[in-house]
């Protein structure tokens, strides 16, 4: 009499492996599309927090901040150091996305434009100025002229 075994066997192995794969297969393109969904929302979100520090800025100190350091924290407050953003935005890196800071001080007016770091973290640019208005565009560096975000 033989000795009936206990186990898998290599072909019930290897089908569970490739349900697995397939499985794999579907889930991690939309893992990434959410990933992306996410950096672009927190963009956004911190254009919001720009504008706002940026009108606080000027409220206190009547000229809008010369760079995005200027509103970044620090023990004592000053017109260089304004304690308006946190640590990571102030480097202007946050979340796969690259802000970008132009004019300010005496101009009467600001630019920021976020753009992604690669395609993997997102695929729109934005744009707001002293307007508060932000603008999106999928195509290209985003400007002025670009659609207002929701149009």
């Amino acid at each position: 009499m033989r000795n009936k075994q206990k186990g898998f066997s290599l072909i019930e192995l290897l089908i569970v492996v490739a349900i697995i794969l397939i499985i794999a297969a579907i889930a991690i393109p939309n893992l990434l599309r959410s990933k992306i969904a996410a950096n672009q929302a927190s963009a956004v979100a911190s254009l919001r927090t720009l504008n706002t520090s940026s009108a606080l800025f000027y409220t206190n100190y009547n000229v809008y901040p010369t760079s995005i350091t200027n509103m970044g924290t620090a023990a004592s407050v000053t017109s260089t150091s304004a304690d308006l953003i946190d640590s990571v935005l102030a480097t202007g890196t946050k979340s796969g996305y690259t802000f970008v800071w132009a004019a300010g001080g005496t101009t009467g007016g600001y630019t920021i434009t976020a753009i992604p770091v690669s395609a993997s973290t997102g695929t729109v640019n934005y744009f707001t100025d002293q307007s508060l208005v932000i603008r999106s565009n999928a195509t290209g560096v985003a400007n002025v002229n670009s659609l207002p975000i929701g149009n």
